[in-house]
C-alpha cells in the first residue's frame, strides 16, 4: 500500500511539473503585456506544495524558474519579456537569480502561511495561495528593479511599469491563485496522494 501511495504522489508531482512547463512554454500560462509577462504558473507550484509537501513544492518551483528562463531566452511559444531580456543582456547571472529565487520561495511562503493558519483550513488555503503568488510577484519585480539599478540600467524609467504590473497583474494573479488552488488542493486530498502538507 505504501508503495502505491508513493507511486501516486510521484505521478502527481510529474503531472504538476508537466503542467508548469505547458503553462510556461505556451500562451496558456503567460499573459504577455509587452514589457513583462503576467503568469499563473504559481498555481501548480502552490498546489503541489500544499498537497505533496515542501520537497515537491521546491521541485515545482525549480521547474517554474526553468520555464521562466527558457521563455526569457526566447525558447518558448510566448514572446520574452522585454525587461527580462534587457537584464539578461546586461547580466545573465542577475537575470538567472531573478528567474529562480522568487520561484523557489513561492512554495515555502505558501506552506509557511498555511501552517500558521492551518487550524482554519477554509481560510488558510486561499490566503496561503495568495501569499505564494504575491511572493513571486513582489520578489521577481523587486529583484528586477534592484538588478536594473545595480547594472546601470534605467531603473527610474521602469519603476512605473513595475509598480503598475505589480499592483494590477500581481493582484489578479493572487486572486486567481486563491480561487484555483483551494478547490484543486481539496480535490487532490480526497485521492490516494492526499496527505496534508
Amino acid at each position: 500500500m505504501k508503495n502505491r501511495i508513493t507511486l501516486y504522489r510521484m505521478t502527481a508531482a510529474a503531472l504538476l511539473m508537466a503542467l508548469v512547463f505547458v503553462l510556461g512554454m505556451t500562451p496558456l500560462g503567460l499573459i504577455p503585456l509587452g514589457f513583462i509577462n503576467v503568469t499563473i504558473l504559481c498555481v501548480p507550484v502552490i498546489t503541489g506544495a500544499l498537497v505533496l509537501g515542501a520537497r515537491s513544492g521546491l521541485l515545482l518551483g525549480l521547474c517554474f524558474g526553468t520555464a521562466s528562463t527558457l521563455s526569457m531566452l526566447g525558447i518558448s511559444l510566448t514572446p520574452p519579456s522585454a525587461l527580462a531580456s534587457t537584464l539578461f543582456a546586461a547580466s545573465p547571472a542577475c537575470a538567472l537569480i531573478m528567474c529562480y529565487a522568487p520561484r523557489l520561495l513561492v512554495p515555502m511562503a505558501a506552506l509557511g502561511v498555511y501552517k500558521l493558519l492551518g487550524k482554519h483550513e477554509k481560510i488558510a488555503m486561499p490566503i496561503a495561495a495568495a501569499a505564494g503568488s504575491l511572493t513571486n510577484t513582489v520578489l521577481y519585480l523587486g529583484l528586477m528593479l534592484l538588478f536594473y539599478a545595480m547594472n546601470g540600467l534605467d531603473s527610474a524609467r521602469i519603476l512605473g511599469l513595475i509598480a503598475g504590473t505589480g499592483l494590477i497583474g500581481g493582484g489578479c494573479e493572487a486572486i486567481a491563485a486563491a480561487l484555483i488552488v483551494t478547490p484543486a488542493v481539496l480535490a487532490l486530498r480526497k485521492t490516494k496522494i492526499g496527505a496534508k502538507a
